[in-house]
């Protein structure tokens, strides 16, 4: 048949009304799902704000990039610890769902500290192939190692997994709390933090307010100490004290959320009924 018959037929028995309970169908969906609605206006409200304040930094600080050498390409490559961090245990995770494994997990012998356990080994493993080789492309191709900042470079990596396996027990909690309709948040958390964690500027560019919170994250230590090895030369203790103070209470938070939403998910029976 000519595709312009084939049209013409697809045409002649077309029907609003079913395009219209499709579209009530998947609108149904999306509102219901929260995670769903706040992906939406995610991305571009992050970026606008991330960019709002690198660009209000950079305007009144134009020479601050060449005094850092490699200020930004270390800032990248120490974020996607953290983000790969996270993503290491989320997606190994979802890996679970996706093929609908989870309920079987938990009729063998393995207990739930062991899982745990296995999912940083692999979000470490899965981080380690992430950065590495970015990290000695940079040589070349910009003539800057990260590996110059020497022992507090790993320090820095520390502190940003143990954050990343935190957020990531976290996701998994919601996750085991509101099914498949959250997945996103796997995608979507981490990059929440990015403006207040003061990852391409100071802390000092942000509003008063805000100052708080962003020092109430292990991450904008990370990169407070990271500027001050680059600028000054000087490892800032300080700040790596709070780093691994905070991280301990979010690794215990994170540890003590995901392992309740497991208990309440074993109760309910929702192991066996989850998948894409």
């Amino acid at each position: 048949m000519p595709p312009s018959e084939a049209l013409g037929m697809e045409l002649s028995g077309f029907s609003p009304r079913r395009v219209g309970a499709m579209v009530l169908r998947y609108w149904y969906l999306l509102r219901g799902s929260w995670p769903r609605i706040l992906e939406l206006a995610y991305w571009p409200t992050l970026q606008m704000i991330l960019w709002g304040y690198i660009n209000q930094f950079m305007a009144g600080n134009s020479s601050w990039v060449a005094q850092g050498a490699g200020v930004l390409v270390s800032g990248v490559l120490l974020w996607d610890v953290l983000l790969r961090g996270q993503l290491g245990v989320s997606v190994s995770f979802l890996e679970e769902m996706w093929s609908r494994n989870l309920g079987h997990l938990f009729v063998t012998p393995l207990r739930p500290g062991e899982w745990v356990a296995s999912l940083m080994v692999m979000s470490l493993l899965r981080t380690l192939i992430g950065v590495a080789p970015a990290a000695l492309l940079a040589i070349p191709l910009f003539g800057y190692s990260v590996f110059d900042l020497g022992l507090p470079l790993a320090l820095f990596f520390v502190n940003l997994i143990l954050m990343g396996w935190a957020i990531g027990l976290v996701i998994i909690a919601l996750i085991l709390r509101h099914g498949m309709g959250a997945e996103g948040l796997a995608w979507i958390a981490v990059f929440t933090l990015a403006p207040v964690s003061a990852v391409y500027y100071p802390v000092s560019v942000l509003p008063g307010w805000l100052q708080w919170v962003a020092l109430s994250l292990p991450s904008t230590h990370v990169f407070e100490g990271m500027r001050a090895v680059l600028f000054d030369g000087a490892v800032r203790w300080d700040h790596l004290a709070w780093a691994f103070g905070l991280n301990g209470l979010f690794m215990a938070a994170g540890v003590t959320i995901f392992l309740r939403a497991l208990h309440r998910a074993r109760v309910r029976g929702a192991l066996l009924q989850t998948g894409e």
